[in-house]
């Protein structure tokens, strides 16, 4: 099988410019180009992946590690990064971490191993330490909804905390007092921020939230029915329920029909990440828009600039939350 090292000595130019040519660099001349095409030709040459690897130092391939590779949240990340990389003739490596740190560290180390040009973390357990470390390495490295202050240049990110205050106070400002919360794994960077979010909405407006009207889940929808279900067996009134993803919202709407308990003439119920399904459920879910397809697209952006030097690319770190008004949600008015 001839190799790459055959073409370049017959045409009689660099292995550089072998590569530049089957990467369609816009740098190289016309007489090289056809020299290199005649002894591919010759040679009944194809190209592959790792010959272009080896001879431009690139692969061409990113790597994405994300927690897991089901769910609509983690869907949206990937299809965003895929279609961008699609668009810029580049190709996705993904990994699932599986939920676990040293799966999160050895899928890192297999993305390194693979040659791929640059990183795109979507991970819970790694610390920020082995983050910043890490991003101070050779191969560049930009996170996924996550902010670490040192490499804040590296994050694309919302403020998970301002969202879920959106929620809270936009109940709290239409009569609700009693508003229950089905928080994340409280063990995630994210589920505590929401969880803060929730808190400070009753801080800022003078108003006690009670612990018992909070449930920790798992952002799965048997942790949102088992929450529901947990609120509704402690008999503690609740005109409201904000939950910290719309897969729990979906199920504690669920467990609230079972129950006789209306949507949202009894219990107002908002949920978080605005992914597909929430304009698609009865009543239609009111949420949190998360941009995460958007800040999965800008994190390729941030690869194309600072690993292939891709000029006029504009970076924005921060993405804005945003409450999404549906049917669930309606003023509470006191009944008589």
């Amino acid at each position: 099988m001839p190799t790459i090292y055959q073409v370049s000595e017959l045409a009689g130019v660099s292995l550089s410019s072998v590569s530049r040519v089957m990467n369609n660099h816009e740098h190289v001349s016309e007489k090289t180009k056809a020299k290199v095409m005649a002894a591919m030709a010759e040679l009944d040459y194809r190209p592959n992946f790792t010959a272009r690897s080896l001879a431009s130092n690139c692969s061409n391939s990113i790597g994405v590690l994300v927690a897991e590779i089901s769910g609509p949240f983690y869907s949206d990340i990937l299809s965003g990064v895929e279609s961008e990389l699609s668009n810029a003739n580049k190709h996705a490596v993904i990994v699932s971490g599986g939920c676990d740190e040293k799966k999160e560290l050895d899928a890192i180390q297999f993305l390194i191993d693979r040659n791929c040009d640059a990183l795109i973390l979507c991970v819970d357990f790694i610390s920020d330490e082995y983050l910043i470390k890490l991003s101070k390495g050779s191969t560049k490295v930009v996170i996924i909804n996550r902010y670490i202050a040192e490499i804040s240049d590296n994050c694309i990110f919302i403020s998970n905390l301002l969202g879920s205050y959106q929620a809270t106070k936009y109940l709290l400002e239409n009569g609700h007092s009693n508003i229950a919360y089905i928080s994340g794994p409280l063990w995630k960077i994210d589920a505590i921020d929401r969880f803060n979010g929730y808190k400070k909405a009753f801080t800022d407006s003078g108003i006690d939230f009670d612990e018992a009207l909070t449930f920790e889940a798992d952002y799965t929808t048997i942790g949102g029915r088992e929450g529901m279900l947990s609120l509704l067996k402690n008999k503690k009134p609740f005109t409201a329920l904000v939950c910290a993803n719309d897969e729990m919202a979906s199920a504690a709407m669920r467990v609230a029909r079972e129950n006789n308990v209306r949507v949202p003439q009894d219990c107002s119920i908002i949920g978080f990440d605005n992914v597909y399904f929430s304009a698609y459920l009865f009543p239609q879910l009111s949420t949190i828009e998360n941009p995460i397809n958007k800040m999965a697209r800008m994190a390729v952006l941030w690869v194309l600039k600072n690993r292939y030097n891709q000029k006029d690319i504009v970076i924005q770190n921060q993405f804005d939350t945003e409450l999404v008004l549906r049917e669930s949600t309606q003023v509470y008015v006191e009944k008589t």
